[in-house]
């Protein structure tokens, strides 16, 4: 059934709520909120290791191989969750959030933690109102969403530009401005299409979870974003 479809399924049972769906959204936040913990605890640990991050950043082979497990792991989730068992895509998503966890823990080094703290509770108040609105808005964002994901696009390619080529402070303070606009839109729209995913669900099936753990991937991946371009912004650096 195509995302359209189910739209149409949605409208047609707006007072009609599937009995799983609540209990398969909890599943999406509380997963997503979990890995935001490991991330969290593992980029403060290694951040206070001076053995394990003079590693990260002396040795750069180590650095772009955290990425690129990043990516693949990602890849690996999203693209091939369907054949794999529930057990195998979770333990995938906390490996997933403890390598981003290790690269993230730069952040330290280069903020004040109180800052880093401030810009966190931002972030999770911005998450919260974005997710609210996706979840319960009637208007359909397939369209906004569709045109994000080409923002995103475009966002990438100037980050490459200004990374390698520009290097440019001022370039770089509106790239984090419009990520930022990316990302909370992406938000709300991500939450309502999750919502249109798991209203077809019938029962907390190991299927239906793993649904609601791509979604839990999704959705944290939109915080981390958001939460990084904010501290760019805002945060205060220790210099």
């Amino acid at each position: 059934m195509n995302e359209e479809r189910l739209y149409d399924l949605i409208r047609e049972k707006e007072n009609i709520a599937s009995a799983a769906m609540p209990a398969l959204m909890r599943k999406v936040y509380v997963w997503m909120t979990l890995a935001l913990v490991i991330t969290g605890f593992t980029a403060y640990g290694v951040a206070s290791s001076p053995g394990l991050i003079s590693a990260i950043l002396m040795n750069k082979m180590l650095f772009y191989g955290l990425i690129i497990a990043e990516l693949a792991l990602v890849w690996i989730v999203a693209g091939r969750i369907n054949k794999m068992s529930l057990t195998t895509a979770t333990l995938l998503f906390i490996l997933y959030s403890v390598l981003n966890g290790a690269t993230l823990s730069v952040i330290f080094l280069a903020y004040t933690m109180s800052s880093i703290t401030s810009v966190f509770f931002i972030t999770a108040g911005t998450f919260a109102a974005m997710a609210a609105i996706g979840y319960f808005t009637k208007t359909d964002l397939t369209s906004l969403g569709k045109i994000l994901m080409m923002a995103l696009i475009g966002l990438i390619i100037a980050t490459i530009v200004n990374v390698f080529f520009v290097h440019s402070g001022g370039f770089g303070l509106i790239i984090s401005y419009v990520g930022v606009l990316i990302f909370v839109g992406l938000t709300a729209y991500d939450s309502q299409k999750i919502k249109v995913m798991l209203a077809e669900a019938d029962d907390v099936t190991e299927e239906a979870q793993k649904i609601a753990l791509l979604g839990s991937l999704t959705l944290y991946l939109d915080f981390i974003n958001l939460f990084l371009y904010l501290l760019r912004i805002f945060g205060s650096s220790r210099d």
